[in-house]
């Protein structure tokens, strides 16, 4: 069983990460509702010889949410841990609500980044606090009452994993429900149920939803590292308009749009793509980096 580990930084806060596999270290910024336990996309980077390091965000798992009061704190938390663990360098990806984070990363921190890679990633205001779908989900996922909101989920899903996924799929996917199935076998079913079973939101959405305000339209074009953006033109929890600012934004960009079911792009047909694309690409880059 993969168990977690802890750093423990000079003021008092805390990061909680795993590292899975040996070889090339990519540092992920999960999406939200995850932690350090996340799966998605994971098992075809580990079997080409990448090592993943997760830290749990600001407000997720068992990491400090006082992290999250800026995103100048929770990256110089990160850098810390490179540090412990000696990593000069590391590729980063940045998946969802973690998106901002990895953004923040390599604009402030380039001498550590050797790419970045966008998948599905939140690039502008996500929520308006004004929209009726955040009141819902701050009445859902706010601490106190989160995780008997995923109980009941996860339950659901094991009882009724296809009815759960029909009546969740439109705040994924554009797509209607027959084109979605036309994307996803059973075991798609499967991933996505154990994926409601092993979420959990602690304090850390509350912080994407205020995080997400920030403007990152300088962040982005301070960027000097290639980057990557992988988007799904189905996408309707982080609409496509998100990789098309980070294209218009991020100097020599390259922006990849999946023909995947929706915002999981890593279950479903085309999810072979995301994996075949990014290692290509780091790989190259890789390659460019011992010339």
């Amino acid at each position: 069983m993969l168990k977690s580990e802890h750093i423990f930084l000079p003021d008092g806060t805390e990061v909680q990460y795993t590292i899975r596999g040996t070889g090339i270290p990519i540092l992920v910024f999960h999406g939200g509702h995850s932690n350090c336990f996340e799966e998605f996309g994971y098992r075809e980077l580990l079997e080409s010889g990448c090592s993943l390091i997760t830290p749990s965000r600001p407000g997720y798992g068992d990491t400090s949410r006082e992290l999250g009061e800026s995103f100048a704190k929770a990256c110089n938390a990160y850098v810390m841990l490179l540090d412990e663990l000696g990593l000069e360098q590391v590729h980063v990806l940045a998946i969802s609500a973690g998106g901002p984070s990895g953004i923040y990363f390599a604009a402030y921190y380039p001498e550590r980044v050797r790419t970045l890679t966008l998948q599905s990633a939140v690039t502008d205001e996500w929520i308006s606090p004004t929209d009726k779908t955040q009141r819902m989900a701050v009445n859902l996922f706010r601490p106190g009452v989160e995780r008997f909101t995923w109980k009941l989920m996860g339950s659901m899903s094991k009882r009724f994993p296809t009815f759960i996924l029909k009546h969740m799929a439109p705040s994924f996917s554009t797509l209607s429900w027959s084109e979605v199935m036309t994307y996803l076998k059973e075991e798609d079913v499967e991933a996505f149920c154990a994926m409601n079973n092993r979420q959990r939101s602690g304090y850390g959405f509350m912080i994407d939803l205020v995080q997400s305000r920030r403007d990152l339209v300088e962040d982005m074009k301070s960027i000097k590292c290639p980057t990557l953006i992988m988007h799904s033109k189905h996408d309707q929890t982080v609409p496509l308009k998100h990789a098309h600012r980070a294209n218009a934004h991020i100097p020599h960009a390259q922006l990849c749009i999946l023909d995947t079911w929706g915002h999981l792009i890593w279950i479903g047909k085309g999810s072979e793509q995301v994996a075949s694309e990014y290692l290509a690409f780091i790989y190259r880059n890789e390659d460019s980096k011992e010339k």
